[in-house]
């Protein structure tokens, strides 16, 4: 089933929320985006281009965007904030918490340049600890999509559906291997089906399970990949049948280990099915200035070290 997955090209995850934005902006006048002085970096430029007078630029002042953001929503509005993933929350966790959070508004808070593959900018900027910040917040929705289609549904999406919600994506060109009617809010996506280890994986590294996962069916090892590109709500569901089978888990995510997609799923097998897991992410470090699939290697999130913690938790079994 993961030979069957074709590539229709590459592309930057930036890019289908800049493409996602200007579509879902046809389709709804309520839509605003606003940016902390990045809208270049957002692909934002078509969409100031067709709506002006729907765009705000608050300048170097991500906290003031939150809040413009909070009070837009009273009159009906839809406002998308967007700057990088390390403004986008560590710099405003509590604007977010207060003003949006707590009473719910309607904001799409939605971070490009996240994790390690934002690369030379260093470590300054590229957060691995969003994911955990966010979905800890009551009511918060979390969305990692995993390439260009999946981005650009996931904007999209994110316009008709109600509640704050955070869109994280990348900077890096990555392979495109989804199609856009694959993303609903809520819903794992399989990829492929297995019965002796399970590999959970968002963003970036949905990729990198894939091909790990090819590695692994040529060893005679029957994978099951699957891309939980909503980090919450969680697919439960989807979760526990994988597990049920195969008695083991790999997690793969550009970020911490300590909060993310891997400490969620822990918890629901910890539930509902407790099994070895075996975490591919950063081990409680931060990044630093490099080449983004150098950086990847150094930390160990590449390919090979999702086939061998999948080799490594199939011996705990």
């Amino acid at each position: 089933m993961l030979n069957d997955i074709q590539v229709s090209g590459n592309k930057d995850t930036r890019s289908g929320f800049g493409d996602g934005i200007l579509e879902a902006a046809r389709r709804n006048s309520n839509i605003i985006a606003l940016t902390a002085d990045l809208a270049g970096s957002l692909k934002l430029n078509g969409f100031i281009k067709e709506f002006p007078e729907r765009f705000i630029q608050c300048g170097i002042a991500e906290a003031n965007m939150m809040g413009i953001a909070a009070g837009l929503t009273i009159g009906g509005k839809i406002p998308y904030t967007t700057t990088f993933a390390n403004f986008s929350t560590g710099r405003v966790y509590d604007q977010i918490r207060q003003s949006i959070a707590y009473s719910g508004k309607n904001v799409k808070i939605c971070a490009s340049h996240a994790g390690l593959t934002l690369g030379e900018d260093g470590a300054t900027h590229q957060i691995l600890e969003d994911i955990g910040l966010m979905k800890m917040l009551p009511g918060m929705t979390v969305i990692v999509p995993a390439d260009y289609n999946q981005t650009k549904a996931a904007t999209m999406a994110i316009a008709d559906y109600e509640g704050p919600v955070y869109l994280r994506f990348g900077r890096p060109v990555w392979p495109i291997f989804t199609n856009e009617s694959d993303f609903v809010i809520g819903e794992a996506q399989q990829l492929s089906e297995g019965t002796d280890v399970s590999i959970f994986a968002c963003g970036h590294l949905v990729w990198k399970a894939i091909e790990a996962g090819k590695i692994l069916q040529e060893k005679g090892i029957s994978v099951e990949v699957i891309n939980i590109h909503t980090i919450k709500p969680l697919d439960v569901d989807a979760i526990v049948a994988s597990i049920n089978k195969t008695k083991c888990a790999v997690t793969a995510e550009e970020h911490n280990i300590i909060g993310g997609l891997g400490d969620s799923i822990a918890q629901v097998a910890a539930r509902h099915c407790p099994i070895p897991i075996e975490y591919v992410g950063t081990k409680d470090t931060f990044g630093e200035s490099g080449k983004p699939m150098d950086l990847l290697q150094k930390y160990g999130l590449d390919t090979p070290d999702i086939v061998a913690a999948a080799e490594r938790v199939m011996a705990r079994k």
